[in-house]
């Protein structure tokens, strides 16, 4: 695939912009020196290590990527937002984010990837995750390059995501930040509990609505770590309803109620402020 770039800082080396902008690794950055993927404005090799103007335009030129799973092609996921470079589309309550074991193809991913196929493509990677029970958006590399990318925005927190819960029980406080290391639980294979051995997490938290018996809130994550929001929430005596894993009052319908439904971030590629938001929650 191919797309442009402008260099914004004077002097800017392609090493520096890949290496220290974009963040990529080592194995990506040898693909794309072998592959001769950066060209100048006339379409000519550029050499690496020299400083380019502000105002420079690089093109990319990616050879083909495979994606290890398989495409689904039977299901089509309502798509949010799109590029050349990344999907945000909608995973509904009850499917995995990606294939949990092998043969298993009804995911967010494998039907991304035939929505991604279909229209021409041939590689996707999800970015970061979502548990089964959780509804909203996921975001999809489509090329190597953005993956690595993308990944080091989740790290470095430059991708907000925000979440709405219905909780069990009245929130006093109108807004806060529940900030408690989580680690596994020994004495149970999935869930996850607030330990001071466990990794640094760190949720926000702003009361949207009280209703009879539990709260509507709106959450912000700032770290990332499985099951963070489920367990910040239980930990503090306010389960999400219907997350009977972490002592939530069972639903009606079995489900339990978080929904990730808006997503910002600077765009690496273009620099412009992009904000995904799930107006169907």
């Amino acid at each position: 695939m191919m797309w442009s770039y402008e260099i914004k800082d004077e002097g800017m080396t392609v090493e520096e912009l890949l290496r220290t902008e974009w963040g990529l690794g080592k194995k990506v950055v040898h693909q794309m020196r072998m592959a001769k993927s950066v060209k100048n404005d006339k379409f000519q090799e550029v050499i690496w290590k020299e400083p380019l103007p502000a105002g420079t335009v690089l093109h990319f030129d990616l050879p083909p990527a495979d994606s290890p799973y398989e495409p689904k092609h039977d299901v089509e996921l309502p798509v949010l937002f799109e590029d050349d470079h990344f999907i945000v589309a909608r995973k509904p309550k009850d499917m995995a984010t990606h294939p949990n074991e092998v043969g298993q193809t009804d995911t967010f991913i494998n039907a991304v990837l035939g929505h991604i196929i279909r229209n021409g493509g041939s590689y996707g990677e999800h970015v970061h995750r979502l548990d089964q029970g959780t509804s909203g958006l996921l975001m999809v590399a489509k090329h190597p390059v953005a993956k690595n990318v993308l990944d080091r925005m989740l790290e470095q927190k430059q991708l907000v995501r925000d979440y709405e819960a219905v909780v069990k029980g009245k929130v006093h406080n109108k807004s806060g930040t529940i900030d408690f290391p989580i680690g596994r639980d020994r004495h149970h294979p999935t869930r996850r509990m607030v330990s001071q051995t466990g990794q640094s997490a760190v949720t926000h938290y702003r009361v949207l609505k009280q209703m009879e018996g539990k709260s509507l809130l709106h959450l912000t994550l700032e770290t990332g770590r499985t099951h963070q929001i489920r367990t910040h929430l239980s930990h503090i005596g306010h389960p999400i309803m219907g997350d009977t894993l972490y002592d939530g009052p069972p639903t009606q319908d079995g489900a339990y109620h978080l929904h990730a439904f808006r997503m910002s971030f600077i765009h690496p590629f273009t620099h412009e402020k992009v904000v995904v938001e799930d107006t169907a929650r």
